[in-house]
Order: C-alpha cells, then sequence, then structure tokens
C-alpha cells in the first residue's frame, strides 16, 4: 500500500471502531481545517466542529461496518502535502437496518509531526442528472 492509503486506512479502521481519539488524531487540529461532508449538512469549518461531529455520530444510531475502495485510491504527495481519491463504498448500520451507499471520496493531507493529517475532507455522491442533458462525455 502507499503511505496515504495506509493513513487512511487507519483511519477508517478508528471510524469503524468508534475509536473517537484516533478519529480525531487524523485531522489537523486548527479551525482552518474544512470537510465537506455526504450527509444533511453541506460542510464543517474548523477542528473544534470536526471533532464535536464525529463524538455526535459515535452515539448517533448510525454506525459505520465497512469501508471499500471500488475506484483507485489515487494519490500524489508533494512536499509535505498529498492527496488521496476515489469511489468508495461505505456499509452501515443504520438503526439495526443494513445501509450501503457509494460515494466519490477525496482526503487531503498535510504533514505534521511526521504523521499525514486530513486537512480537507470531500465525501460527497453525484446526482442524477443535474442539468437535465444526461452525462456530457461521449464515448
Amino acid at each position: 500500500m502507499a503511505e496515504l492509503h495506509d493513513r487512511i486506512t487507519k483511519f477508517f479502521n478508528a471510524i469503524i471502531q468508534e475509536d473517537i481519539e484516533e478519529i480525531r488524531n487524523g485531522y489537523c487540529q486548527d479551525e482552518k481545517t474544512y470537510v465537506v461532508l455526504e450527509g444533511p449538512r453541506y460542510s464543517t469549518k474548523g477542528f473544534s466542529m470536526i471533532a464535536k461531529g464525529w463524538e455526535d455520530f459515535t452515539v448517533s444510531p448510525i454506525a459505520m461496518t465497512k469501508i471499500v475502495w471500488t475506484e483507485g485510491p489515487f494519490e500524489e504527495i508533494v512536499g509535505d502535502m498529498g492527496w488521496i481519491s476515489g469511489i468508495t463504498e461505505l456499509y452501515l448500520n443504520v438503526g439495526g437496518k443494513e445501509v450501503f451507499n457509494t460515494f466519490r471520496t477525496s482526503f487531503v493531507f498535510k504533514r505534521e509531526n511526521n504523521d499525514w493529517k486530513i486537512r480537507h475532507e470531500h465525501v460527497s455522491a453525484p446526482h442524477p442528472d443535474p442539468y437535465g442533458v444526461g452525462d456530457w462525455l461521449k464515448n
């Protein structure tokens, strides 16, 4: 595995295990860190709010059971910054019901104290036909 893939796997495992300290440890701990979520809230800015969001997640009826890359992950490191991106399948248990979703997933990392920390995160599902013309990419 590549360096950022190893780090994001550690982060994903912390989510599955609901290890709030390791989840928090995955982020740059300042108020400029920014995440774009797959949920009803568009985004969260600042480590303190990101940490609170994860703390609330771990006591919610949502439990992540598995995260699988189905495309990629693709990654690049340039100096003390790097990114990893691809398509992920998320498997969850929501109030006793098994739920499955596919998302576009990207993380931007910054190297801090010999560890990679998430500086920006984007997880989203595509809209089926946002402009009413289908996919403009033609074969």
